[in-house]
């Protein structure tokens, strides 16, 4: 779905999982301090929006999701995944309860899939699911933004900004209020810089939530069963995870950044020695310079020296070994 703010000034499109939203529009480093310092929109229009309403909607995404929501108060954002019987992570929703209808929204395309499980599980209870792609859009308001919220929008506040559920047709009237526009690519860059995992960027077909250190944040422990939950109880009670999320520093000598999949190995060893990682996500950052998130085993040493492919990178633990 093409974002209509594609034709303000300086937009470039983005490419891969965000297309239909503009990457950038002309300074990705100014638009970086602009949403640190509180001001201007990111448009996340592309992002799938998901509601489901009806008496039961509380109750039972409780027993489907890894987050404690039967008693989720009215206006409270929380986040929420949904696992595979294994305990991989199949969906990640960012979530908010207006008092009659949960609103979520997910990676874009992901919507069809998890409507299509929620479907499943509704057996009798009192709920409605619904694909609302079509008619909302999601604009993201930084932290500390004083852009006005139109009356009516529900808007799904967190430490670090509000994600505003706009109608589509009011997006671009609402976007010349909100201040300058920012691309998603600032918006990744400050996604990195907080350690925040992404679906299909720091997942892949067996990530557990263990390995992204979204125990607490996503994952509740003292909750009813879920499918998956015994795989985060075990590993939470018995072991570790395989792999761990760690934030690098890349050499900023380099001219292009190590893209998603990118093997790591240990700097000390034969530049075909064996692999230890991978890179999930590389960024430029407008103070930090070139960063990345990476997936690397558990007992990666946590003040080995790292090969990005031919670029060198120092680590900073995310989740502990």
């Amino acid at each position: 779905m093409k974002s209509p703010l594609l034709s303000l000034p300086g937009a470039v499109p983005a490419e891969g999982a965000d297309e239909g939203v503009a990457a950038h529009y002309g300074d990705l480093f100014r638009e970086q301090r602009a949403l640190a310092d509180g001001t201007g929109f990111v448009d996340l229009s592309h992002r799938g929006v998901v509601t489901v309403s009806g008496a039961d909607r509380l109750s039972w995404l409780h027993l489907l999701l890894t987050q404690h929501v039967s008693e989720l108060p009215a206006g409270e954002a929380t986040e929420a995944l949904v696992l595979s019987a294994h305990g991989h992570i199949e969906h990640a929703l960012y979530l908010v309860d207006d008092g009659d209808t949960v609103w979520a929204h997910v990676e874009p395309g992901t919507q069809d899939a998890l409507i299509a499980y929620l479907e499943s599980m509704k057996f009798f209870y009192q709920v409605e699911v619904a694909d609302r792609t079509a008619d909302f859009a999601v604009l993201h308001l930084p932290a500390g933004s004083i852009a006005e919220v139109p009356d009516g929008a529900v808007v799904r506040e967190t430490a670090y900004g509000r994600d505003v559920f706009l109608p589509r047709a009011d997006l671009e009237s609402y976007a010349e209020k909100a201040g300058p526009p920012a691309g998603i690519l600032a918006h990744e860059a400050l996604r990195v810089e907080r350690h925040h995992p992404r679906l299909g960027f720091e997942t892949d077909h067996r990530t557990i939530p263990h390995e992204l250190g979204l125990i607490g944040s996503a994952v509740h422990l003292q909750k009813g069963c879920y499918r998956g939950q015994e795989t985060v109880a075990r590993v939470q009670n018995l072991g570790k995870p395989p792999r761990r999320l760690v934030f690098l520093h890349l050499d900023g000598s380099e001219v292009h950044l190590p893209p998603h999949g990118t093997e790591i190995r240990l700097a000390d060893e034969d530049p075909d020695g064996r692999k230890v990682g991978f890179i999930t996500t590389s960024v430029r950052h407008y103070e930090l310079g070139p960063v990345a998130l990476a997936l690397v085993k558990r007992n990666v040493p946590v003040d080995a020296r790292l090969m990005a492919g031919d670029t060198a990178a120092a680590q900073e633990t995310v989740v502990e070994p």
